[in-house]
């Protein structure tokens, strides 16, 4: 295997340090380091992190191969930085039985530019009525962990107590979409002002907190792991914060949207557009006030972890009318952009903060034992180089993804991954794939 030396790296954003690569793993990380044999790379002005780790993406293969496929959303993943994603399972056929996530599995395997690990689903075809396989899959070859009806909630009390209950045997994790249907049916957008106005029917913020507050109590009972999957209400984070001063086992994401995005963007977009549906998301796009918890919650450990909820579509299923477009937009080319400018240049974390909460408390909840490692001596070589510096506008066109539905095409955003490595293989220098 070649051999890397990364020169004058900022490790974390701090002291500056070469990191010399050897057979998949850091060999050495000091001041002045030879290695004759090496191929170098200067890092100057770089910051150097550990690979980050996405638990929520949608590759959509198989089933869509039109909107995203393996290939194409892993190219995505690691021109973001990231060096392991995990697939959700809405897919057609849904992975709800151990064939499915291990083609997935494999799928990753032979064309992966980044590990992939399935998700499996919670319920039989995601219609929340029979358990799925979750012991096969979690014995399968794809060892899954995580499990999720991702797009539809598991709003029966006793199916997700008993999902709770299965994956104690292989510490497991259930990841609830948190979003009670009743209270949701029909609904286009966050209810609030901004809906009023526009005659779009209101998707309110109880909807998602009472499915946590009611999961919370679930895990805590059967003493079992909950994560909750993209949190967006201030009060969201509220019952999160309250469930760990319990004790219980419950870990929370935000996605880079929601961090960074109001729903004031629906009436008025930032590039001067309204009713546009490429802000039409699930769960939608709240308040400022909800950012600002939200952020806060992802800055004080309450929400543990960034995960994207890459959701690729096809043009004409964006561009259309509000009521009929579908929900969803990409995000791992433009994750760690947008949370530079949401968390890092609003000094609400730092470069090691960052790293906690994109890869290291991902990869642990996700129990990937090679991946959210620190930058050491025999940790395996999983390093993303990161250019603070660097503005420009995001064009869209260039992108991995085989979609193009960003809420940022057009907007200058701050930072690019200039380098990106899996167990020292370059699945990205100067930018570009390799």
């Amino acid at each position: 295997m070649s051999q890397y030396l990364i020169r004058n790296a900022a490790i974390l954003g701090g002291d500056v340090r070469d990191i010399l690569i050897r057979d998949g793993e850091i060999a050495e990380i000091g001041i002045g380091i030879e290695a004759p044999a090496a191929e170098v790379i200067d890092a100057s002005g770089l910051v150097a992190l550990p690979g980050l780790v996405d638990l929520h993406t949608h590759l959509r293969e198989p089933g869509r191969e039109d909107n995203e496929t393996v290939q194409s959303g892993t190219r995505a993943a690691a021109r973001g930085g990231y060096t392991a994603v995990h697939a959700m399972a809405n897919t057609t056929p849904v992975a709800d039985t151990a064939g499915v996530v291990e083609q997935v599995w494999h799928l990753g395997r032979e064309f992966g530019h980044c590990d992939v690990h399935p998700v499996g689903a919670v319920t039989e075809g995601l219609a929340g009525k029979k358990l799925a396989e979750l012991g096969a899959m979690a014995e399968s070859a794809a060892n899954v962990r995580v499990f999720s009806d991702d797009g539809h909630c598991v709003d029966d009390a006793v199916i997700m107590r008993r999902a709770l209950e299965y994956v104690k045997a292989f510490d497991g994790v259930v990841a609830q979409h948190a979003q009670e249907p009743r209270l949701t049916e029909g609904a286009q957008m966050n209810e609030g002002e901004v809906s009023d106005r526009l005659g779009l029917r209101g998707w309110p913020a109880v909807a998602e907190e009472s499915i946590i507050a009611r999961d919370c109590l679930l895990a805590a009972h059967v003493g079992s792991r909950l994560h909750v999957c993209h949190v967006s209400t201030a009060g969201s984070v509220e019952i999160v914060r309250w469930a760990k001063s319990k004790g219980w086992n419950v870990t929370a994401e935000v996605t880079p949207h929601h961090l960074f995005l109001t729903d004031a963007c629906c009436e008025h977009s930032p590039l001067g557009r309204s009713y546009d549906p490429i802000y039409k998301v699930n769960p939608p796009l709240r308040t400022q006030a909800d950012v600002d918890a939200l952020r806060a919650g992802l800055a004080d450990g309450t929400i543990d972890c960034v995960a994207t909820d890459h959701a690729p579509h096809a043009v004409e299923d964006k561009e259309t009318e509000w009521a009929d477009a579908a929900m969803g937009m990409i995000g791992l080319e433009t994750a760690l952009s947008v949370v530079q400018a949401a968390m890092v240049d609003t000094g609400l974390l730092d470069w090691a903060g960052l790293a906690d909460r994109m890869s290291v408390k991902p990869a642990e909840i996700g129990r990937l034992g090679g991946h959210g490692r620190p930058l050491e001596s025999g940790s395996p070589a999983n390093i993303t180089l990161y250019d603070p510096a660097y503005r420009a506008q995001v064009d869209a066109t260039t992108f991995a993804s085989k979609s193009r539905n960003t809420p940022y095409a057009g907007l200058e955003l701050p930072g690019r991954v200039v380098a990106t490595f899996l167990r020292g293989r370059p699945t990205v220098l100067e930018g570009k794939l390799v």
